[in-house]
């Protein structure tokens, strides 16, 4: 018997995917709480782009829903119940949760990259279910208690920061990087944020919407391009780019993920610069990789994150990052409401990121 019980409160319901654009709040049956496992009742769970993509095409990447998956990955909420052997955490602890649970016994995660466990079950990436529900069954280890002063909104938006995080340590962002970011969606304002935490003394965002431009410049952007999504412009742009920064750019992180913006990115970085693959709007790239190898222009990929938890706990604690201007919209977990955010977050225009209350 687990501390804290383990017999659950009524029926448990979760958002289940059934096929494009079909969400349906049906029952969720819970596994059981094994020693070292927490039962959570979720409080906030955020909408990602890739919920979005797997909702209206039932794929992401590589990935395909093959059967009815419970969606959503950005999450927190309140301990329930902790296994036997679990010793850092009681039932009313606060947490956020890490979804990825990796294997722990190949060379990758021996070697400290889990990210890339063959073997990882992630949440909401079929066949694995996610955490939009009334309750969940997750590891211990990768629940991690919340600051007093932090929310479990925020809690929730330590997954997209994580991002950010892992790029700016991939890129090494440090006091004496210049950043340009291409794209102004979640990933790209999670990552300037983290750019900044980093040290970044000048960031500059370039995307083709105004509205998001001005969110970027109210987050503390130095400099903003609107640039068009015709490949015939990158000349100019990578012009009115360099010019905007003022200073040779360091780094690039390419959060959009097309021909274009990589191109962008790998014209618009100074020899000896750097730039990071973070959004994969594209499986594939036409990019002039040899005149950027020429320049000694390194290209970095990433994937999720790792190990990044308890630094975004700390931004968010310190007030280093705030991430709370970035919630935009917030939803109950009902039927209606479940659409009508899945809606939101897919018109994009005013929303960054779309929240559910449950």
């Amino acid at each position: 018997m687990g501390k804290g019980g383990e017999g659950e409160e009524g029926e448990n319901m979760a958002a289940w995917l059934l096929g494009v654009n079909n969400l349906k709040i049906q029952p969720f049956k819970l596994p059981s709480l094994g020693p070292h496992d927490a039962r959570i009742r979720m409080k906030a769970v955020g909408i990602c782009g890739s919920d979005v993509h797997f909702l209206k095409t039932m794929t992401c990447g590589s990935f395909i829903v093959k059967e009815p998956m419970v969606i959503g990955h950005e999450c927190a909420g309140i301990i329930e119940a902790v296994g036997s052997e679990v010793k850092h955490l009681i039932p009313g602890d606060r947490v956020a949760l890490e979804p990825g649970i990796s294997c722990w016994r190949c060379d990758l995660c021996r070697n400290g990259r889990y990210n890339l466990c063959p073997e990882m079950k992630f949440f909401a990436t079929p066949p694995v279910h996610g955490s939009l529900a009334n309750q969940i069954v997750h590891p211990a280890d990768l629940c991690f208690k919340l600051p007093d002063n932090i929310s479990l909104e925020e809690g929730a938006m330590c997954e997209p920061l994580s991002v950010g995080i892992h790029a700016c340590r991939r890129a090494v962002i440090s006091p004496e990087t210049n950043v340009l970011i291409i794209g102004a969606g979640p990933i790209g304002l999670v990552t300037m944020l983290a750019a900044r935490a980093f040290g970044s003394p000048r960031i500059v965002i370039v995307d083709v919407d105004d509205s998001r431009l001005a969110v970027s410049k109210d987050l503390g952007a130095n400099g903003v391009v609107k640039v068009s999504s015709n490949i015939q412009d990158i000349d100019k742009e990578v012009v009115e780019i360099q010019q905007a920064m003022g200073d040779p750019i360091d780094v690039t992180f390419d959060c959009a993920g097309f021909s274009k913006t990589m191109t962008t990115a790998l014209n618009a970085t100074a020899s000896g610069g750097k730039v990071c693959l973070v959004g994969v709007g594209h499986p594939e790239l036409t990019v002039p990789i040899t005149c950027a190898a020429q320049r000694e222009v390194d290209v970095v990929g990433i994937f999720r994150y790792k190990n990044t938890w308890p630094l975004c706990l700390e931004f968010l604690r310190s007030g280093k990052i705030d991430v709370k201007p970035l919630i935009t919209h917030r939803f109950g977990f009902s039927q209606k409401e479940i659409e009508e955010a899945f809606e939101t977050s897919a018109r994009g225009s005013n929303a960054i990121k779309v929240m559910f209350n449950l």
